[in-house]
């Protein structure tokens, strides 16, 4: 893969990321705006586009993938950069909340092209290197998770709409970037013909068990995507509520846990890989997280509490190891709609995981404020079982061949 390309695909993956930070950081001031200062009404609002930008990202996920594996994966990516630049010049200047919500589902489309950056990176890289590959790409999610509310949160201050437009030119210079240095990575012979069989989430679903060990990779996917949600649900809340901390204690500790994710995939998820192999790295990332999310729930102060960001950190080398193994499971021709159900499970987990997390808090904030912690370490604990018990040592090797 040549460095420019890469250096591309790289801040295809991060502008996503960053265009969500940037909009949970500003999104509430303008919902709040048009609800007339009723904070009931902003939150019920807020819901609503949270769920149909979660939806669309369920619809249209496996349908980019589909198209990229008969078109190649060039023009997806291109003209979702451009999307997203346009929707963001559009949410800029919506006049009114239906306008906005308009510009969210525009937006939950755009944003699904992650799956396609993944299809790209799985083209370029050689089976048992893949790790490496998504660890980088998986790096663009540590660095939006901090800057992204960062750029919107100071943006925002200035003017509720400039991050969008901020955000949209960024986006616009990205796909002109890739216009350049964005080689074609799926040549004619290895495409597929495209089928709304295959491009529907249930049919995308169903790539998910068509081989012996995605089924439970695909479940141990999930689990991952799904406690990835306790963060955003529930963590300023218990940490405010438990242990006092003010808004600079919280962002400092999620500052640290974003950028010590980012150094883990990196930099870290390849020599790791080579050395103890996909299942192993798999394993262990996973017990880390369990550990940390278990120290998350039960520290009895602050400086306990961040005796659980090493575990969270290393728990960032599960999903590269993870994606290396689900990549290998099926053909070249099939990588675009493998990321596209990938992407639409983890939607599904960003539908479910506030519900169950947040409920989960405010039920139990008196007896047991850390128990939606304990659930998070018990799913990935869940995870642990199926990765030892169901996904077989001799097939995810560094000698196996891709399938065919």
């Amino acid at each position: 893969m040549n460095n420019r390309a890469l250096a591309f695909i790289f801040c295809t993956a991060t502008l996503d990321v960053l265009a969500l930070g940037i909009v949970v950081q500003v999104m509430p001031v303008l919902l709040l705006g048009f609800a007339a200062g009723n904070t009931s009404s902003a939150a019920e609002m807020l819901v609503l586009f949270a769920s149909v930008w979660g939806l669309m990202q369920f619809l249209s996920s496996p349908i980019l993938g589909a198209l990229s594996d008969r078109f190649g994966r060039r023009p997806v990516i291109l003209l979702s950069c451009l999307g997203l630049s346009m929707d963001h010049v559009f949410m800029a200047l919506a006049p009114t909340i239906e306008l906005l919500l308009v510009g969210r589902v525009i937006s939950g489309i755009t944003s699904a092209t992650i799956s396609t950056a993944r299809a790209y990176v799985a083209d370029v890289s050689a089976p048992e290197q893949r790790a490496r590959a998504f660890g980088f790409i998986g790096m663009s999610f540590g660095i939006g998770f901090v800057l992204g509310p960062a750029i919107g949160g100071f943006l925002g201050d200035v003017d509720p709409r400039l991050p969008f437009w901020v955000s949209a030119a960024a986006s616009l210079a990205n796909a002109f970037f890739g216009w350049f240095v964005l080689p074609e990575s799926l040549p004619p012979e290895r495409r597929m013909a495209f089928s709304w069989k295959r491009a529907n989430p249930v049919g995308a679903l169903r790539l998910l068990l068509s081989q012996r060990e995605l089924p439970s990779l695909a479940t141990i996917h999930f689990l991952i995507t799904l406690v990835q949600q306790v963060l955003p649900a529930v963590f300023v809340l218990y940490t405010a509520h438990r242990y006092g901390w003010d808004g600079r204690t919280i962002g400092l500790t999620l500052v640290a846990l974003g950028l010590g994710s980012a150094l883990v995939q990196g930099v870290l998820v390849g020599p790791i890989v080579d050395r103890l192999g996909p299942r192993l790295t798999l394993i262990v990332g996973l017990l880390s997280g369990g550990v940390g999310m278990a120290i998350y729930a039960l520290a009895p102060s602050g400086p306990w509490f961040w005796l659980g960001v090493p575990g969270l950190v290393l728990w960032g080398m599960s999903s590269p190891a993870l994606q290396q193994m689900m990549t290998r499971q099926v053909s070249a021709s099939q990588q675009g709609q493998l990321q596209g159900a990938n992407n639409s499970l983890r939607s599904l987990s960003a539908l479910a995981g506030p519900a169950v997390f947040g409920g989960l808090f405010a039920w139990s904030l008196h007896p047991l404020p850390g128990a939606p912690f304990l659930l998070a370490a018990f799913l990935l604990a869940v995870a642990v079982v199926v990765a030892w018990l169901l996904i077989a040592r001799r097939s995810v090797t560094n000698s196996e061949v891709e399938a065919p």
